[in-house]
């Protein structure tokens, strides 16, 4: 009987918690749904693949971005810090589009479409661009591979894939509270 209590209690502050978070934001009418609809399970579990759904999206405006960003430095024959600023830049440029593109279907206008993508895709944007940066600047040579070098695209590779190994559960426990992506579900009905 306890237990019971516990968790109807534990349900009820959850619920709470979410609400309160979310209540200074404008136009988000219906938001209790959405609140519980983030959750999964209930109890703030949250599946493997919506967090790698999520990650994987995040990880495509990173890649496209990242890889332009690369690509474009390389060519031009920059140094590997503008070059690699570059490609964080095009990396959350990209990623933030991904998204506001999605969110702008839904019929929201430009202002709020840009606060869902900010809440959406910041962190996870920038765990990938620390892991995924962070290696190619540890991986020997990979910094001074050209173009044509299959180095500098295996370390790419490599790169981008442990970037999403590691942003993946971060992104199960952004949604598992309501944040990341799981502001986003609510503009997909």
């Amino acid at each position: 009987m306890q237990h019971d209590t516990h968790a109807e209690h534990h349900g009820t502050h959850e619920a709470h918690g979410t609400h309160e978070t979310h209540a200074h934001h404008q136009g988000h009418d219906g938001h209790e749904d959405h609140a519980h609809h983030g959750h999964g399970n209930g109890g703030g579990k949250v599946s493997w693949a919506m967090a790698a759904q999520a990650t994987l999206h995040c990880l495509t405006g990173c890649a496209i971005g990242e890889i332009l960003g690369m690509v474009i430095g390389t060519a031009l024959g920059w140094g590997n810090l503008p070059t690699m600023i570059l490609a964080i830049a095009l990396a959350f440029v990209f990623g933030y589009s991904l998204t506001l593109r999605g969110v702008l279907k839904a019929g929201v206008d430009f202002r709020t479409a840009f606060r869902v993508a900010l809440a959406a895709d910041t962190l996870s944007i920038a765990v990938m661009e620390l892991i995924d940066n962070g290696v190619i600047a540890l991986w020997p040579s990979a910094m001074d591979a050209h173009l044509d070098d299959a180095l500098f695209w295996g370390a790419l590779a490599a790169s981008l894939a442990l970037a999403f190994v590691v942003t993946t559960p971060v992104n199960r426990w952004m949604i598992g509270r309501g944040k990341g992506h799981a502001v986003v579900h609510q503009y997909h009905h």
